[in-house]
């Protein structure tokens, strides 16, 4: 099946063509974090109005790299939640459009989902799995028995860990967004330089929390004559990596274990980060477990990675009207896709 994919849940608008599932003909992400930067963050009312400039666009250019017209185009898959309702509705409301205009079938197409499956586009990997997905918005640990059968086996109870990263950077100074500029200063410093603690690591839970953390960063920074600078920042950076891996590391080490699972996926757009994907190396080696980590253009946003459920849910008859609507919060074990077959 030949799938136009859309995405839109935060603040890339981006578009793909993708053929069963697996083979990206095309894939345009515009980004919009210059336009965001000097405020700190995402801006939701300005992502909205930025995503609506440039659907019409991104669309074009996805199908124009493909070589394919709307008419040769046999699905849609648009990232239907969770993320910003306004951002949100852009993309499922051009992807109405072109599946009511051009007659094509339509499905809607949880975020996370994309994330914890974009590896598939490069290798799949045989369920059961489990999969750690980190982002801004995110931090879970899901059990995944195929496609459309998620559990969710813990989560963040409150700043996810892109989020933690990004607000570490802004008391360091560093900008928005500032998860990248974190891992290239941590390579110079030392992990072990700035005690800092490791939230809920012995809690008996597999949940997490981030927030604690980067209090932690914010006092240390209240007890020193100076802002930190050179070496000191760069200890600072790679002190409060370490605590965050560590505590990815053990917790996912910790559901490997109970579910019993030899298959591991990381996904989301931390996992871009060079200390936690050593960490995870470290991890499937030490405990003989299979590990896929996508590579970094396809664990940010983007739309290639909707095709893989999108795909296998339209070619199974699982479909969407058109009065489906855009949805900020929902839980990714509330798919329940295959429940719609006969």
């Amino acid at each position: 099946m030949l799938i136009l994919a859309i995405e839109t849940s935060c603040d890339e608008t981006a578009a793909a063509v993708v053929r069963d599932g697996r083979l990206i003909l095309s894939s345009v992400i515009s980004s919009q974090v210059a336009v965001h930067a000097e405020y700190g963050g995402v801006v939701p009312e300005i992502a909205s109005r930025k995503h609506l400039e440039m659907i019409t666009p991104v669309v074009r250019q996805a199908l124009d790299e493909a070589g394919v017209a709307l008419a040769g185009i046999e699905g849609i898959a648009v990232t239907r939640g969770p993320g910003l309702l306004g951002a949100l509705l852009v993309g499922v409301s051009m992807a109405k459009s072109l599946a009511l205009a051009c007659k094509i079938p339509l499905v809607g197409v949880h975020h996370i989902e994309g994330h914890l499956l974009a590896g598939f586009l490069e290798q799949p990997v045989a369920f059961p799995f489990l999969a750690l997905v980190v982002s801004g918005g995110h931090t879970h640990l899901y059990r995944v028995d195929g496609i459309g059968r998620y559990r969710i086996l813990g989560r963040t109870i409150d700043d996810a860990v892109g989020e933690a990263f990004d607000k570490t950077a802004t008391l360091l100074g560093l900008g928005y967004p500032g998860g990248a500029v974190i891992d290239r200063l941590a390579h110079q410093g030392s992990p072990s330089a700035v005690k800092l603690p490791r939230p809920l690591l012995h809690d008996g839970s597999l949940n997490f929390s981030f927030s604690g953390l980067k209090t932690a960063v914010l006092t240390h920074l209240k007890k020193q004559p100076h802002v930190p600078e050179s070496a000191e920042l760069h200890d600072l950076c790679a002190s409060f990596q370490a605590a965050v891996c560590e505590v990815l590391v053990k917790k996912t080490e910790a559901a490997l274990k109970q579910e019993g699972l030899q298959r591991l996926v990381v996904g989301g757009g931390v996992a871009c980060n060079s200390g936690l994907r050593h960490a995870m190396q470290q991890l499937a080696i030490r405990r003989g477990v299979e590990l896929q980590i996508p590579p970094p253009v396809l664990c940010g946003d983007n739309a290639a990675m909707l095709a893989v459920a999108g795909d296998a849910y339209l070619s199974s008859g699982c479909h969407d009207s058109l009065a489906m609507d855009a949805i900020a919060t929902w839980p990714l074990d509330q798919v329940a896709r295959w429940e719609q077959l006969p």
